[in-house]
């Protein structure tokens, strides 16, 4: 399989109600965990649901952040896809701990495609002629 990126999707609870209705505080926990995560952002959305709730999203270089919280059940929902060098898992353990969230499921998907042959040979050409380059 041509690995494309790691995509994780998790469940936290457990969080404060007032921390999950807070967008600036949101906003600070997606920014974190975008340096530590070692991403690169190019544009972030937060908006505040009334009466309460949070969503907020960060378009990164290496793919994107997702963030949707519940405070009146202490939870949120987080969704990071990351490609190249970028490191989700980290990235994630700051956001759980910025919203403290006492309980998390998290699933890990490999993302990517199984290339044919004649794909293969066509991606080790461009990749021999990317470190060319470089």
């Amino acid at each position: 399989m041509k690995k494309m990126g790691t995509h994780l999707v998790v469940d936290a609870w457990g969080s404060p109600a007032d921390l999950l209705n807070d967008p600036e505080k949101i906003r600070q926990a997606l920014i974190e965990g975008i340096t530590v995560g070692q991403a690169t952002l190019i544009d972030l959305c937060v908006h505040q649901f009334s009466p309460h709730g949070v969503t907020a999203t960060a378009t990164l270089a290496e793919s994107h952040i997702a963030i949707h919280t519940w405070p009146e059940y202490g939870y949120f929902a987080a969704d990071l896809f990351f490609c190249g060098q970028g490191k989700p898992k980290e990235a994630m353990k700051l956001i759980e701990t910025a919203l403290q969230a006492t309980h998390m499921q998290e699933r890990q998907i490999d993302r990517g495609f199984i290339p044919s042959p004649e794909m293969e040979r066509e991606i080790e050409k461009f990749e021999k002629e990317l470190c060319a380059v470089v």
